[in-house]
């Protein structure tokens, strides 16, 4: 390792390292001029945008329902996203952080 290199402390998990990253997404979500809705309670905004460790995304909506969203992709999330501001132990406690 070079010797300015960053100690173990101070480094960022990589994408291979954590089980995905997520998103708040305030407003109505459109694909391919649809808006989307949740399958199972019709909400249609404020959704958690996840991009997973395999690049696949799912949506969370308020109600906590969860489906893949398959028109979407992991260019579209980093296209979108801003950068990481926190990582979390547990899924709950993102959630938590996000407001949902």
């Amino acid at each position: 390792m070079a010797p300015d290199f960053l100690p173990p402390d101070l480094r960022v998990p990589s994408r291979q390292e954590v089980a995905g990253v997520m998103m708040r997404w305030l407003q109505p979500l459109v694909i391919d001029y649809d808006v989307r809705t949740c399958p199972e309670c019709g909400a249609y905004r404020d959704w958690i945008i996840f991009c997973m460790r395999d690049d696949s995304i799912w949506l969370r909506c308020r109600a906590g329902h969860e489906t893949k969203e398959p028109g979407l992709d992991a260019v579209w999330f980093n296209r979108h996203s801003g950068p990481v501001d926190r990582f979390h132990p547990t899924l709950e406690e993102g959630l938590r952080h996000l407001g949902h």
